[in-house]
């Protein structure tokens, strides 16, 4: 995936889902699995492409700062199990409200269950 010559796992402009096309795809073709604070819609890619992440929080969960927060948590859970995916993806995260009170463990917990519900990690 996206590894930098000191060994850090990166999460490049390149590797964001930014265009609402993509989204509407992602949601109407893709697979989803919700599970406590996250809900996650993917289409696997081929071998050869880099995977990306979307993330999208609802107004309904708070102010900016709240939103802003949860954004950072999906990402960072994305960024730091990217490797851990079996094959490249477009994935969209969904924050739910109840990632509010949720710290990074928690997050993660969420994620890694429904990537192996899906059957999306490496063994």
């Amino acid at each position: 995936m996206s590894e930098g010559a000191s060994g850090r796992l990166g999460f490049p402009r390149a590797m964001r889902i930014k265009h609402g096309r993509d989204f509407s795809r992602l949601r109407r073709q893709g697979q989803r699995i919700a599970y406590r604070s996250v809900i996650a819609n993917w289409i696997e890619l081929p071998a050869d492409k880099t995977s990306r992440l979307g993330v999208i929080t609802t107004k309904a969960l708070g102010p900016a700062v709240v939103r802003s927060r949860a954004r950072r948590l999906l990402r960072e859970t994305f960024r730091l199990h990217q490797n851990e995916l079996r094959v490249p993806l477009e994935l969209v995260l969904v924050a739910r409200n109840s990632i509010v009170e949720k710290k990074l463990p928690d997050v993660e917990s969420d994620f890694l269950k429904i990537m192996r519900q899906a059957g999306m990690l490496k063994s």
